[in-house]
């Protein structure tokens, strides 16, 4: 993690970090889709996935924009815990990696694409425990105990 952080600043570093998480995504969107045009699994013969597929789609889209939104909104003086409890941050500390991972699940499920729907998951899993894990070391260490608290607060 040293290594990782050398020559720039925290904040710098989370943004790079995030970044990462968001490429990781495209990456398993891509392999997924690839996956499928050579496969082809048809999974769902229902109308109603369809729609639940398009209701993820517009969920995810929603709460990537509701967290983009919020997180360039932050007020960086006098910080406590609850400095990082606006908007989606109050329900969990991960809301783009969410929605980037109903996007693509509602992606896969419009379209009927096994490897694509699957490829969220292993997404979502990367992103948590390689990326998140990373970023949140990071805050902790710009931001101190109310970045400590907050994270205690909120669990996922």
């Amino acid at each position: 993690m040293e290594d990782f952080n050398k020559g720039s600043s925290p904040k710098q570093s989370v943004h790079k970090i995030l970044a990462h998480s968001y490429v990781a995504y495209l990456f398993f969107f891509l392999i997924g889709v690839c996956l499928d045009f050579i496969f082809n699994f048809g999974i769902f013969n229902n109308s109603f996935v369809v729609q639940t597929g398009v209701a993820s789609l517009v969920f995810g889209t929603f709460l990537v924009i509701w967290a983009q939104y919020t997180s360039r909104n932050l007020n960086k003086e006098n910080i406590t815990k609850d400095t990082f409890r606006h908007g989606p941050y109050h329900f969990t500390r991960m809301p783009t990696n969410f929605g980037l991972f109903f996007l693509t699940l509602g992606f896969g499920i419009i379209i009927n694409a096994f490897f694509v729907v699957l490829s969220s998951f292993i997404s979502l899993v990367v992103s948590k425990f390689v990326f998140i894990k990373k970023q949140e070391k990071v805050l902790a260490e710009k931001y101190g105990e109310p970045y400590l608290e907050y994270e205690k607060s909120v669990k996922f």
